[in-house]
């Protein structure tokens, strides 16, 4: 099998096709699901969110995609965050009043786990279901963490999917606790220490 290819996405032109594949690749996702559980509220809500949530890699290239758009990742260079105020609009507009606090208490947690020396941080990756496990999430992780080796800074990411966690150990990510209010499936934070 040939590795993808992997490259640093052109802005304006290929913003949406990046997001259609995360909203595609979270469409089984246990936290995303959890988040909205009815698919209409999923598909209206998660583009909104991605944007919100790691939007800000198109503007610092750092956003990657493979050459098919068969895999996305937006990472958070050093300094750069999530739109906040945004994503708390989003949240609090399409999430259920039942979840809305557990889910805000999953963000304080995710905010302490989160480094306060710089880093790069990974808020999405996915690839669309129809080519998972066939080297996607490793040629997109490679790629990116290239750069984080190079500036010998860490990167972290929270794992919602228990499936990915050997994924990202194999690249280094150590799990830092677990991430977890009311019934809410747990998030795993995870940190790759500089080299």
């Amino acid at each position: 099998m040939v590795a993808p290819t992997i490259r640093t996405t052109r802005i304006s032109a290929e913003e949406v096709p990046v997001i259609d594949t995360i909203v595609l690749a979270f469409a089984t996702d246990p936290v995303a699901r959890w988040v909205w559980p009815n698919t209409r509220q999923y598909l209206t809500s998660m583009p909104t969110f991605t944007r919100a949530f790691g939007g800000g890699a198109f503007l610092h290239k750092s956003a990657h995609c493979s050459d098919d758009y068969a895999g996305a990742a937006l990472w958070l260079p050093p300094n750069v965050h999530s739109d906040e105020k945004a994503l708390g609009e989003i949240l609090q507009g399409t999430v259920a009043t039942s979840i809305r606090d557990d889910l805000f208490m999953i963000l304080e947690q995710m905010a302490s786990y989160h480094p306060t020396e710089p880093h790069w941080y990974l808020p999405l990756i996915g690839v669309d279901p129809a080519y998972q496990g066939r080297g996607y999430g490793t040629a997109l992780l490679d790629y990116a963490l290239q750069t984080c080796d190079r500036d010998h800074l860490p990167a972290y990411l929270e794992s919602t999917n228990p499936r990915n966690i050997p994924l990202y150990q194999r690249h280094g990510f150590e799990v830092l606790g677990t991430i977890q209010a009311g019934g809410s499936p747990p998030l795993v934070p995870m940190l790759r220490r500089s080299r």
